[in-house]
């Protein structure tokens, strides 16, 4: 190995040929990221060369890795770029552009200067191929060879690839050459030459790169994981892609047959988009891979570690070549793909892995465990296979219906996925089930039905869950409705379209423009009611707009608009049973009723009760003052004082709730705080009684009564109650189990 700090001059002026391996990433610079900074930099240096002609400040670029070909008899030396194809490709774009602004100005011999550093003489090979003196990929070649080849003046938008990032970047580079050397302040053509050669001067001389070159027995994987500067880092997928196909070549394989029949389906669109995993966003194809790679394994595996763990899965762990792997890879990827796609047609028939891709859709932490029972390998038999999924995504679905945090889920799948591989598949489900059903903490627990039943039962749902996941709750409850039940699928007919319907409130949020109630507990209780399941429900888009905040009875209110147009069951009982009126005991009640279409789609093993040895904290969200009045808690007429040494002004509470300053009026404790302090601040700890009490207290008090009230009904103690007096960590596995 060998390496040199060379100028584009020393690095392209002789006869050769840079080719781009046909299993590298496509082009994928862009111009906020990477186009304008290098312009710019570009511009700086020759704008310094025309105020101080003797300074001859670089800029460096970043590294390239080159690796020696063998020779081909009567051709150009070869050399293939191991790392830093999206530099070298960029460098021979702006040389182009730049040398096809200095042609059409007449500036020939400055054209030639740059030409060079592009183009081999004819003179030196006989394949087309080698005119060129870069070879990107595959996927760009056309893109790059037409804009290269283009006479100018170029007219960009006959080009067949003009859409391309490649022909878009020959463009911008082209366009800033063009106004750099005109804004002169002078229209002579001499000023013009003179600011277009120093220009041509930054371009061949006054860049760097660190030119790593490797002599053919080099290990180029390892240098190409280790020597990624500046540019778009690379992928999951871009190493793992690298790694493969070295080995596949290692292997004597025809890697180029490989990459056609096996690779190619990672650079469809499907799988270059981009998806939100937490505050990040990750290539499809590289979490595919990491969760293809969890589902192998049985471990979790971050984000970052995937190519690593990939590494040491096919050096230590995977028995078969390198090309059985790749093909394997693409057949499941296949079948991933089209479970996804499926899963998002409104009107398929879907099967139950293709609806538990729909209604997972946000949690990519499950996505291990459809790659395990649908291997292609040795995948589990179908009535197998859905009754586990089934399984997982009741106790996934119950848990965000609940709005528990899933940190430590993706953990419980790889565990699920390392004990339960060997186990023989007739008993496999059953196994999944017993392992779910014995997890007892408030971070993995699969509730049961009398937790399920406390808490959603006044849940403000509206409030709390996305509106995308709420829809799919309710389309649940249409389907089960339709007689989608989990125990009788057989009987059902067709699902509710997913996605196309829209969630209405019954009792509109803006109740008091035509659904009025006397008296403060009145309104507290209507408040209440307004964002609970029992108030939502899915309608059209066409008759959303025409109910919105109309009243619930008349010629043209929402129940006759709803018995005149919708045709969906979940409204069925809301027409027969509001047909005097629609108020808090409707809406318990049919709140009661979706719970139990939410758990008969989702159910439990008999005997279930899902029970955590950590409580569940108390939820102090959505609590306003005017509860803590009607409680008792807090007095109409009671002045608030500030914290200490903020200030003197003191706050009146009022019977509706709102808080008093002078003459303002204020609906929450921490708008009546942000007015003294103009600055956000949390009312709830800012605001005290003259004894010190802050409103917080007082709200936790709230809480810890209704939690306390709500325990009386309800047989479930969380603290000490276990399932069936049975040890709560997941039971050992035997080699009787294994198949």
């Amino acid at each position: 190995m060998k390496t040199d700090v060379l100028t584009p001059l020393q690095v392209f002026n002789l006869p050769q040929r840079l080719a781009v391996p046909l299993f590298q990433r496509k082009y994928v610079w862009s111009q906020a990221d990477q186009w304008e900074p290098l312009w710019d930099d570009i511009r700086r240096l020759a704008e310094l060369r025309l105020k101080s002609p003797g300074v001859e400040a670089q800029h460096f670029l970043g590294a390239v890795v080159l690796q020696e070909q063998s020779g081909r008899s009567g051709a150009l030396p070869e050399w293939t770029v191991i790392d830093g194809q999206q530099r070298l490709t960029t460098l021979q774009l702006i040389f182009d552009a730049a040398g096809a602004a200095m042609e059409a100005r007449g500036l020939d011999k400055l054209a030639r200067r740059l030409d060079k550093l592009t183009t081999n003489s004819e003179d030196d090979s006989d394949d087309p191929d080698d005119r060129l003196k870069v070879l990107p990929t595959n996927r760009d070649r056309a893109a790059f060879h037409e804009v290269m080849n283009a006479r100018p003046p170029i007219d960009y938008t006959t080009l067949a690839e003009h859409q391309s990032l490649i022909v878009r970047a020959h463009q911008y580079f082209g366009e800033r050459v063009e106004e750099w050397i005109s804004d002169a302040g002078s229209t002579s053509d001499t000023v013009a030459a003179h600011r277009a050669d120093q220009l041509v001067h930054v371009l061949r001389l006054g860049l760097q790169l660190v030119i790593v070159t490797l002599d053919r027995d080099d290990d180029a994987q390892e240098i190409f994981e280790t020597l990624n500067a500046r540019g778009t880092p690379l992928t999951a997928a871009d190493l793992i892609k690298n790694y493969v196909f070295r080995k596949i070549d290692a292997e004597g394989s025809d890697t180029e047959r490989a990459y056609h029949d096996h690779w190619m389906i990672f650079e469809d669109p499907f799988w270059e988009k981009e998806i939100s995993v937490g505050r990040y966003f990750i290539a499809r194809s590289s979490l595919f891979l990491n969760q293809w790679l969890v589902a192998q394994v049985g471990e979790e595996v971050g984000p970052r570690a995937t190519f690593t763990r990939f590494k040491h899965f096919v050096d230590h762990e995977f028995d078969g070549t390198m090309l059985d792997l790749v093909s394997s890879l693409h057949r499941q990827a296949q079948l991933y793909q089209r479970w996804s796609e499926r899963s998002l047609d409104p009107h398929a028939d879907l099967g139950p892995i293709e609806l538990f891709m729909y209604r997972t859709a946000e949690f990519e932490f499950v996505k291990p465990a459809l790659l395990w029972v649908g291997d292609v390998d040795a995948p589990l038999p179908a009535a197998t296979a859905s009754a586990v999924v089934a399984e997982i995504e009741s106790w996934v679905m119950r848990r965000a219906l609940l709005g528990l945090s899933n940190s430590d889920l993706g953990r419980i799948v790889a565990d699920l996925i390392r004990i339960h591989r060997p186990v023989r598949s007739d008993i496999v489900a059953e196994r999944v089930t017993d392992y779910l059903s014995q997890l007892d903490r408030a971070s993995t627990f699969w509730p049961g039905d009398e937790i399920m039943r406390r808490e959603l039962s006044e849940l403000p749902a509206y409030r709390r869950i996305r509106r995308g996941r709420l829809r799919r709750f309710l389309e649940a409850a249409e389907d089960f409705q339709r007689g989608f039940a989990a125990a009788t699928p057989a009987k059902a007919s067709n699902r509710v379209p997913r996605g196309q319907l829209q969630i209405e409130h019954i009792l509109p949020q803006q109740w008091r423009l035509n659904w009025p109630v006397d008296g403060l507990t009145a309104e507290i209780s209507r408040d209440e009611h307004v964002h609970r399941l029992g108030n939502l429900t899915l309608i059209t888009g066409s008759l959303n707009a025409a109910v919105s905040n109309g009243p619930w009875l008349g010629a043209n209110g929402k129940r006759d608009q709803l018995d005149r147009y919708d045709t969906l069951l979940v409204n069925r009982w809301i027409k027969r049973h509001g047909a005097q009126g629609w108020d808090e005991t409707t809406i318990d009640q049919r709140t009661d009723l979706l719970i139990d279409a939410l758990l008969g789609t989702w159910p439990v093993p008999d005997g279930h009760v899902g029970v955590v040895a950590d409580p569940l904290p108390p939820t102090v969200q959505n609590i306003e003052l005017k509860q803590l009045i009607a409680a008792g808690l807090l007095s109409p007429g009671t002045m608030l004082v500030p914290r200490s040494g903020t200030t003197s002004q003191q706050a009146e509470v009022l019977d509706d709730g709102n808080l008093q300053i002078g003459p303002n009026r204020f609906s929450s404790p921490s708008g009546a705080a942000r007015s003294i302090l103009q600055r956000h601040s949390n009312g709830w700890t800012y605001w005290q009684l003259t004894d010190g009490t802050t409103l917080a207290a007082l709200r936790d008090e709230y809480v810890a009564d209704k939690t306390e009230a709500s325990s009386r009904h309800s047989s479930l103690d969380m603290g000490q109650t276990k399932i069936n007096d049975e040890p709560t960590s997941p039971p050992p596995h035997t080699g009787e189990d294994a198949g």
